[in-house]
């Protein structure tokens, strides 16, 4: 059901070949999938502008999803066909092409660029110019970005197993892998890194803190529990990132709940029902959702109380809302940036961008926002 399945990106199923059929519906981009229209749009009066700084062309994600990665004045980004550029200020500083289809991006901490591909293998490359520094190889396909933060790069693989490399050589610093669902999504959701600990979302509820020095288990708590008489029904998956602010990490799993934990030990601080494959984002006082029927939830992060709901933007497909001082950015499959307020959840601007879907998380970016569409454009964007 189509309408269930948000965003095409975690739509898929990784399962048996024999049960593929069964699963069909659930599948975006199949003959067969429902027809459900999204909401329509009313007019607004709005109290900002969305502004356009700069836009360039990368190159259409096809059935990935590229997240491009802001560093300062720096954006990275990434397409299907191995093309990867630089953009400063409005300006590209460099561009390549790999010579290879990439699956997974992008990765940065300012000095090095990472990405994956859909063989395995992970490409690592000079931040300032592009000239390539390493490659070494997984067991199975780089959806995600990996992530790259004090000398070490880790990568999620497409069966969920999770890799530290070293930032310098590529050389492998540890390996965490756990038992899986029969049944998953397929998630582009990689790791969020906290100091020394590596937190990571997981099929079946499950949020897992990772030693960054060596891979070892910190705390495991749960998101989300299964439930129900069917696999399908059984899916609790956590396939967005994490996010950690101050003593606290929030995460949110499809079919199941938002929970807050301390990140120093796992303790779970509340936990509201709610389902969604996008993800959150905090800001000091409020946790704000998107949900998988296309709605913006607001909670009380200390105590998860609900504040309002803006459901104006039911089946739109909505991505993860990205707070921006006193409003929150959300885009849409129809490429579309919704600017909601802070306080109440009610319509502030429109941006129409390039008529094609923005799966990838906004990414801020000095005193606005980043999006990237399906069809390769990067839009940095201002609030007026």
């Amino acid at each position: 059901m189509r309408n269930l399945m948000l965003r095409s990106a975690l739509a898929m199923l990784i399962v048996s070949m024999s049960a593929c059929s069964s699963l069909d519906s659930l599948n975006p981009f199949s003959s067969s999938s429902s027809k459900s229209k999204p909401s329509e749009l009313t007019p607004i009066v709005p109290t900002a502008e969305l502004r356009t700084d700069w836009q360039f062309g990368i190159g259409g994600s096809g059935e990935f999803s590229f997240t491009p990665a802001v560093i300062g004045n720096s954006v990275y980004a990434a397409a299907r066909d191995g093309s990867v550029a630089r953009y400063d200020d409005g300006r590209q500083l460099w561009r390549i092409n790999t010579g290879q289809t990439l699956s997974g991006g992008v990765g940065s901490d300012g000095k090095l660029v990472v990405l994956g591909t859909s063989k395995g293998e992970v490409l690592a490359f000079d931040a300032a110019n592009g000239n390539p520094a390493w490659k070494t190889r997984v067991n199975s396909e780089i959806l995600a970005a990996p992530a790259v933060s004090d000398g070490l790069v880790v990568v999620r693989s497409g069966d969920s197993r999770i890799f530290g490399f070293e930032a310098s050589d590529g050389k492998r610093r540890w390996v965490y892998q756990r038992t899986t669902p029969p049944l998953s999504l397929r998630t582009y959701a990689g790791v969020a890194i906290a100091g020394r600990a590596v937190v990571v979302g997981f099929p079946g509820g499950k949020l897992v803190a990772i030693s960054a020095e060596n891979g070892a288990v910190l705390w495991e708590g749960t998101v989300a529990l299964p439930k129900g008489a069917t696999e399908l029904e059984r899916i609790a998956d956590i396939t967005s990132l994490p996010v950690i602010q101050g003593r606290e990490v929030c995460a949110v799993a499809y079919q199941g709940r938002v929970t807050c934990f301390d990140v120093n030990n796992g303790n779970q601080l509340w936990s509201r029902e709610v389902s969604s494959s996008a993800g959150l984002d905090v800001d000091a006082k409020t946790v704000y959702v998107s949900d998988e029927k296309g709605s913006v939830l607001a909670f009380d992060r200390s105590n998860g109380s609900s504040l309002w709901k803006q459901d104006k933007l039911a089946l739109r497909g909505l991505s993860r809302p990205l707070v921006l001082g006193r409003n929150i950015a959300v885009a849409d499959t129809q490429g579309i940036v919704h600017l909601l307020s802070r306080d109440d959840g009610s319509f502030v601007a429109r941006f129409p961008g390039d008529g094609s879907a923005v799966f990838a998380d906004p990414q801020r970016f000095k005193d606005g926002f980043v999006v990237q569409t399906r069809n390769g454009g990067i839009f940095a964007l201002s609030v007026k």
